[in-house]
């Protein structure tokens, strides 16, 4: 990569030049595992309150202390962002040797860390095996804004919608991620960018000028998050405790590309934001560019939106609909796009394709963008055309896919070349 474009910090492997490249000054150390192999311990992280007190209880807590344990707990996790038991001063310090041999709250590991030219931060994390024979990685984005700082999360490792479009679809499913692996993305951002009582921001980082500094979560990382729902519900209800992480439920979204049996079921049990990957308007196209379609068509999504619970005008869905030149963006599927969410309280979000290597399609002309954009706005949608963030790193919409199945397929690449001659 060309590093006028963007830097790339090489956490794991101990750069010592990381601390005076741009953007990187007062960051908070990241603690890098010294083995990946499977953790003997079980962790704290991710686990709801009632299952917290039976894991306390499993080691002799007594049961009247458990509900005052998991609340100085809950607060040192997800308040003060603590990761290690030895910083939780107001628990007496044999109980914290006991809480430290059996559980772990350690951070992730961190491949890298890269910075865009226009702010957007992209960390690659590590998680252990746990069922996938080697360790998997995952990426996380961060995109500041003047009002917000919004964190698109990754729910599995791989997928297995294998949108045309999409980059990640392209990386084959290895695994869920467990709820404590979608809510460390979701701590180790606040880490990094000192959004924790106490910690410090790095200097001249691309920030909001006030308030939280991860203030939106978007799940619209690697991954369908409906197809990972159990581990999903959990990170989300516990990053939106009022006890805790305390997030705005109004500022979470869910990104499903349509598994329509899970959508009820999101808003009834989680009440977060939905937002839909539509991208065509006809199903004979989505069948292609989103290849769930053909299990659930776009009237059997649409319906199932139609009736999502607590679905009004101050809580829209949001339809994403990625432009691609000469097949989905013609005055026709403009007009069509604007009769099939009639009725549907409903923001349209026109993202200009994020080209990636081998990908067959290319973006649409921007005065085309802006010509289907003006049909759905005079409709009396809004629809913001999204600025392409990240693009440099490789961590726009539809462009994650971790470092390592990239090096895989360059390796297999290079290895069929020599073996055709």
């Amino acid at each position: 990569m060309d590093q006028d474009m963007a830097t790339t910090l090489d956490i794991a492997r101990g750069n010592p030049n990381a601390a005076t490249l741009p953007g990187t000054q007062g960051l908070r150390p990241a603690p890098v595992a010294e083995s990946v192999a499977e953790p003997e311990k079980p962790t704290l992280i991710g686990l709801t309150r009632e299952d917290m007190a039976a894991a306390l209880s499993g080691i002799g807590v007594p049961q009247k202390q458990l509900r005052m344990r998991v609340a100085q707990l809950w607060h040192w996790l997800y308040v003060r962002g603590v990761s290690d038991f030895a910083a939780m001063t107001n628990i007496a310090k044999d109980l914290r040797g006991l809480l430290a041999e059996h559980f772990l709250i350690a951070r992730p590991q961190i491949i890298s860390e890269q910075v865009s030219v226009d702010g957007t931060r992209k960390w690659l994390f590590q998680f252990p095996p746990r069922g996938a024979g080697r360790p998997v990685e995952v990426e996380t984005v961060y995109i500041p804004e003047e009002g917000r700082g919004t964190l698109c999360v990754s729910s599995q490792v791989g997928c297995t919608l294998t949108c045309t479009f999409c980059h990640t679809g392209t990386q084959k499913l290895v695994r869920n991620l467990t709820s404590e692996e979608i809510l460390s993305q979701i701590l180790m951002a606040r880490d990094r960018l000192g959004d924790f009582p106490d910690a410090e921001t790095p200097q001249g980082a691309a920030v909001p000028s006030e308030g939280r500094l991860v203030s939106n979560i978007v799940m619209m990382g690697m991954g369908e998050p409906l197809y990972n729902f159990e581990n999903v519900k959990t990170a989300l209800l516990i990053a939106s405790d009022g006890d805790g992480l305390s997030l705005s439920k109004r500022r979470i979204t869910l990104s499903t590309s349509g598994v329509v049996p899970e959508i009820a079921r999101t808003g009834d049990e989680i009440g977060c934001m939905l937002a839909i990957s539509l991208h065509a308007v006809r199903d004979d196209l989505r069948d292609i560019l989103v290849p769930i379609n053909k299990k659930w068509n776009i009237k059997a999504l649409l319906d199932a939106c139609r009736a999502y619970p607590g679905l009004s005008n101050a809580k829209r869905i949001t339809f994403e609909y990625v432009m691609l030149k000469g097949v989905n963006d013609s005055d026709a599927d403009a007009r069509e796009l604007v009769r099939l969410l009639r009725g549907i309280p409903a923001k349209i979000n026109l993202i200009p394709f994020n080209p990636w290597p081998g990908s067959e399609y290319e973006c649409s002309d921007w005065e085309r963008i802006e010509e289907f954009a003006d049909i759905v706005n005079r409709a009396g949608y809004a629809s913001p055309i999204r600025t392409p963030r990240g693009r440099d790193i490789f961590a726009a919409c539809g462009q994650l896919k971790s470092a390592s199945e990239r090096m895989r397929k360059k390796d297999r690449d290079a290895a069929a070349q020599v073996a055709a001659g």
